[in-house]
């Protein structure tokens, strides 16, 4: 009997136990769903809760929950939540311990723990983020722009507003208009070519015998500047100029003389040599890039020597056109003939050695004829005008980054019923066409160089047969146009859009005040970028002093929280929380936009920033 009493004593204490502890069981879950509800409607006041480590507990006061500090005990059952960080690994896992903090995730362990009739442990672990209620800093319009600073770069409003760099001129382009008093040019004939270096233009108006052959035209620096004729020079039909410094050369019907140099140094000019191409047929167009003329002639490109400017010029070397040349542009080693072939309406020239110019690469186009070329300074772009057409564009934009075999057409623009006779292009992603009929002066938005889209234009009765474009080291920029009215036949049309010329930028925004401390999460910017140009950012996030953002010191870092890294696109922002110059989470914030271009007639655009934060 004596040995069997112990086993129904342990079944009895057992027993015993068996309901109360079942009941406390269910006393602490209820306790633990309840702080699960309460720390539900806590996180949805503020996120600012939860900052603070520790042990807490919740308590109910007028229905509003809030955590208050240490555990409490109800009927014998210890409750309490325990706020801890949450570390994550360099995948941003979660991990016990190492790697680094997150900021906007808490830990919180529940747990109800009672020692009678045995000691027990209830527990619920929970992760909480910030990221309940995100917010967004948005900026796009003029207005939200203008409240930043900047340095080398402008404000538009092509869009509703965007930040470009500075790009000279104080008019739009698109937005052209003929106030700038015209100039007549001598005699009755028709104008039919002109190219301009700071200060000067050079105008043929040899289109027929009532003109002369070139006129050298002084534009002063005056605001808005004015043209005079420094004196002209006759005795040629003339189909193209070319002028540098001292000297001016024109492509002419003359036989023995396809190319005449001119000395314009002096008055009067003076002939002072020409080049002689074999055959009749006349010079279409020059070019001069050092001591070498480049020419067209018929389908015969020729290279001839220029180490002087005086007498017979020797020929260097030639090649084949696959049809009759039109137009020219040289730019480094290569020079861009546009040519009225079927096929190939760009032929590209290696002209390393002058006296053995090489085809080495063309474009196929979809005109009928072509008129004008002219090329980026970085011989990356060229542009090709072609003749009005019933099915297909008039202006064209080759990729010729690569200059060997079939370069791309990447864009096309239509000028209807415009036939074009030039084009040019201009600081600001913008591509000026003329010609004759409808519109005579048509501005595109090549900042989309797929889609370039009509921005502006002016019409000019009588036609525009040429035009130049010189941007100022004062930072001023202009179009020059030659037109077929006998009496005003030089125009002036001042463009922009405005501020001194940068090929740097910087755009800093005012500061943003988030009115307490939030992880900022990521920055989502818009924008177009050309070719030859670049856009990056940066972000500076810091707490207030004496509770204001007001003359705090910002310090912008990029996307590995250092300064010499940035956003190129839309990224995560960095967490800092070392109490040290760059924070985050904080309340201050302010960004950076940098902008820069290889090519002067190239911007960047910054269309709008969004940056996502979590309150």
């Amino acid at each position: 009997m004596a040995l069997i009493l112990p086993a129904i004593t342990a079944g009895f204490i057992v027993s015993r136990e068996g309901r109360p502890q079942q009941k406390r069981r269910q006393l602490a879950t209820a306790m633990i769903n309840e702080s699960h509800a309460a720390l539900k409607s806590i996180r949805e006041q503020s996120w600012s809760n939860f900052d603070t480590n520790g042990t807490y507990h919740v308590v109910n006061n007028s229905s509003t929950w809030s955590l208050v500090p240490g555990s409490e005990i109800v009927d014998g059952l210890t409750n309490q939540i325990t706020i801890s960080d949450v570390h994550r690994d360099a995948n941003h896992n979660i991990v016990e311990t190492g790697g680094y903090i997150d900021p906007s995730t808490k830990k919180l362990l529940l747990s109800v723990t009672w020692d009678i009739p045995l000691t027990t442990t209830v527990e619920s672990k929970i992760y909480l983020t910030r990221y309940l209620d995100n917010a967004t800093y948005f900026q796009s319009t003029e207005a939200e722009f203008l409240t930043g600073t900047l340095t080398g770069t402008i404000v538009t409003n092509a869009d509703d507003g965007e930040v470009a760099l500075g790009s000279g001129g104080s008019s739009s382009w698109c937005e052209p208009s003929l106030t700038i008093a015209a100039l007549d040019l001598p005699k009755s004939g028709v104008a039919n070519a002109v190219t301009a270096i700071e200060g000067v233009a050079f105008a043929a108006t040899g289109d027929n015998a009532s003109g002369v052959a070139f006129a050298k035209i002084n534009i002063s620096n005056d605001s808005p500047p004015v043209a005079a004729i420094a004196n002209t020079f006759d005795g040629y039909k003339t189909n193209d100029v070319f002028g540098i410094s001292g000297y001016a050369f024109l492509a002419t019907d003359t036989n023995n003389k396809e190319i005449v140099i001119l000395n314009i140094s002096n008055n009067p000019v003076s002939e002072v040599g020409y080049f002689d191409a074999s055959g009749s047929t006349d010079g279409a167009a020059i070019f001069v890039l050092g001591n070498v003329g480049y020419m067209v002639q018929g389908s015969t490109f020729w290279t001839f020597d220029l180490s002087s400017m005086n007498g017979s010029r020797p020929a260097l070397g030639s090649v084949s056109l696959e049809d009759a040349g039109r137009a020219l542009h040289v730019l480094g080693s290569y020079a861009y003939v546009a040519v009225n072939d079927d096929d190939h309406q760009l032929q590209i020239v290696d002209i390393s050695n002058p006296s053995s110019p090489q085809i080495v690469g063309w474009a196929n186009i979809a005109t009928s004829g072509v008129s004008d070329i002219i090329v980026n300074e970085t011989g990356t772009r060229a542009y090709i005008s072609g003749n009005l057409s019933s099915s297909n564009n008039e202006v064209f934009i080759i990729d010729i980054s690569t200059k060997t075999g079939s370069r791309p057409v990447i864009g096309s623009a239509d000028t209807t019923p415009m036939n074009p006779r030039g084009l040019t292009i201009v600081p600001g992603n913008r591509m000026i066409v003329v010609g004759t009929s409808g519109e005579e002066y048509q501005v595109f938005n090549i900042a989309t160089e797929s889609t370039p889209t009509y921005c502006g234009g002016i019409e000019v009765d009588a036609g525009i047969k040429g035009i130049s474009s010189v941007l100022e080291t004062d930072g001023n920029a202009y179009s020059y146009i030659i037109t077929g009215d006998v009496s005003e036949e030089f125009k002036i049309i001042e463009g922009g859009p405005g501020g001194s010329f940068a090929a740097t930028g910087i755009y800093e925004s005012a500061t943003f005040d988030a009115s307490y401390s939030t992880a900022f999460n990521r920055l989502i910017p818009q924008s177009t970028i050309p070719s030859n140009t670049d856009l990056k950012y940066q972000i500076a996030i810091t707490d207030p002093v004496s509770g204001s953002c007001a003359g705090v010191n910002f310090n912008f870092t990029g996307p590995d929280g250092t300064d010499q890294s940035f956003y190129l696109n839309s990224g995560s922002i960095f967490f800092n929380d070392d109490g040290q110059n760059y924070e985050n989470p904080a309340r201050c914030l302010r960004y950076r936009a940098y902008l820069s271009s290889s090519d002067s007639s190239s911007t960047p655009i910054f269309e709008s920033m969004m940056i996502n934060y979590s309150p």
